[in-house]
């Protein structure tokens, strides 16, 4: 592992109990910063604090990102603890059903883009004024390719991580100035617990679609969001890293 200095520095990694989110979330504490795991599950995350690595996270905090004031909540404990905040990956996310959009069930859009979407959006606008006020922050977030191509039966998880993209790119102009820099990362398809949520044919069809003939590695992931939040990072803000073993074309 290649390294990569984050000594003294805070993170929240959200959905970090598990999958992708763990594995920024080691890689972040293996470069030297406290993590803190904000995730809805709760067992995930008593087996994180279990078996995570060098002694576990600093914290870990139920919440669900989709709800203002549970966000607000967490921040005030995780500032209780951390004293501040100067890295954010807003990770968690949901897959939701594979069906043509046309069939897709309204209460099944709405949850995707409530946690795929709005959950970043909210936990941004919290976190961000700590981070203007301290002049320096990273936020990376965990779009997909998805949301630059579309994916085919999966309309609701397509439209959040595009408007994902969108929100960085808004939201890096908006801080050019400050210190604090926003990118994103727009993985293919990671082996993770969210393809318990998809169909083996979906599954296949995004293969497929991988000219490297497999699907990343949550390291490989985790590696690349290392690098956005260090200083080494430091003339990168509203920009989409791809990371999709040659599937991205633009």
């Amino acid at each position: 592992m290649n390294t990569i200095d984050l000594n003294g520095r805070r993170a929240i990694v959200t959905g970090g109990a598990q999958g992708l989110g763990r594995a920024i979330g080691e890689r972040l504490q293996g470069s030297g910063a406290a993590v803190y795991v904000w995730d809805f599950d709760s067992a995930a995350m008593a087996k994180a604090q279990a078996d995570w690595p060098d002694g576990g996270p600093a914290g870990c905090i139920e919440v669900d990102v989709s709800d203002p004031d549970a966000v607000e909540a967490a921040l005030r404990e995780t500032q209780a603890s951390a004293g501040g905040i100067d890295l954010l990956v807003n990770n968690a996310g949901i897959s939701g059903p594979n069906m043509p959009t046309w069939e897709y069930p309204v209460e099944d859009w709405r949850r995707v883009i409530d946690i795929d979407l709005t959950g970043p959006y909210l936990v941004c606008r919290t976190v961000v004024p700590l981070m203007r006020e301290a002049g320096w922050g990273r936020i990376v977030n965990i779009a997909s390719v998805a949301g630059k191509e579309g994916n085919p039966n999966a309309p609701a998880y397509s439209a959040a991580k595009g408007g994902l993209i969108a929100l960085t790119k808004s939201l890096g102009k908006e801080l050019a100035g400050s210190g604090v820099l926003v990118n994103c990362v727009t993985p293919a398809a990671v082996e993770t617990r969210i393809f318990d949520q998809m169909t083996q044919t979906h599954i296949d069809m995004m293969k497929s679609k991988i000219p490297m003939g497999r699907f990343g590695l949550p390291q490989e992931i985790a590696a690349m969001v290392a690098w956005l939040c260090s200083e080494d990072c430091s003339f990168s803000t509203g920009g989409v890293f791809d990371l999709s073993g040659g599937r991205a074309t633009y």
